[in-house]
């Protein structure tokens, strides 16, 4: 279970990131973080995010056009 979910469904590339960034940044490390969306640019986009920002990404599943991730905050 995510501490906190953001639904950028909807969101056109940077938009989740963006938002993604600014909650991460208001959240503790070692809390989860689920992020919906639905723009096929998500996918590089959010592992490129993880990589660079230190986060793990614990999941990445696509069912139905929409992304669900799971990021552990370090």
């Amino acid at each position: 279970m995510a501490d906190q979910t953001l639904d950028c469904k909807g969101m056109v590339c940077p938009l989740p990131i963006v938002k993604t960034s600014k909650l991460a940044k208001e959240m503790t490390s070692g809390q989860t973080l689920e992020i919906l969306a639905d723009d096929k640019a998500f996918e590089p986009d959010i592992k490129a995010w993880c990589k660079r920002s230190g986060n793990s990404l614990e999941s990445l599943i696509e069912s139905g056009g929409v992304f669900t991730a799971l990021i552990k905050l370090q």
